[in-house]
């Protein structure tokens, strides 16, 4: 009986463990904003405007769907693990569809613009990157950073989006 419970007290934190790893990965990070998000964005041309994201989970749990409405616009991503990769698909209104890579630092997601996507500066309008700091996300605030190639030029994005209860 003794062996019984110490193989269920081993095994019981191996999960606890094994849940905490997860949690660390980028989707696991990603996870955290589950939810309803708004708050204002600013461009770099000055404009400020409305934006809002909710975040579902969705196919038990293995992919994150973001609604995203900017000033008016609605769009869509898709957040999910492939191969312990958190793998990221944007569909813009821009008319795009650009992929990302992620990595993760300092409270941070980092998506960056996949190597194979066939977009270019030159010839397409996307965006390039994105960010979460998620290091306030437990007080309910998130800064959203990206940077957008439009007509050939950069620009730059930045939200502070706030949790809606």
């Amino acid at each position: 009986m003794k062996i019984m419970i110490r193989l269920l007290i081993v095994g019981l934190a191996s999960m606890t463990a094994l849940a905490s790893a997860e949690d660390e990965s980028a989707f696991g990070q990603m996870k955290q904003m589950e939810g309803s998000w708004e708050g204002m964005l600013t461009r770099s041309t000055g404009e400020v405007v409305e934006t809002r994201s909710t975040f579902r989970l969705i196919s038990d749990g293995n992919t994150m769907v973001e609604t995203l409405v900017e000033d008016g616009v609605e769009m869509l991503t898709t957040y999910s693990e492939q191969d312990g990769q958190l793998k990221v698909t944007h569909y813009c209104s821009l008319g795009t569809e650009p992929e990302f890579t992620a990595s993760i630092a300092d409270g941070s997601v980092d998506l960056t613009l996949a190597a194979d996507t066939g977009l270019h500066a030159e010839h397409h309008n996307y965006v390039a990157s994105m960010n979460y700091n998620l290091s306030d996300v437990d007080s309910g605030s998130v800064v959203v950073s990206s940077t957008i190639m439009n007509g050939g030029a950069m620009e730059s994005n930045r939200a502070v989006i706030s949790r809606v209860e």
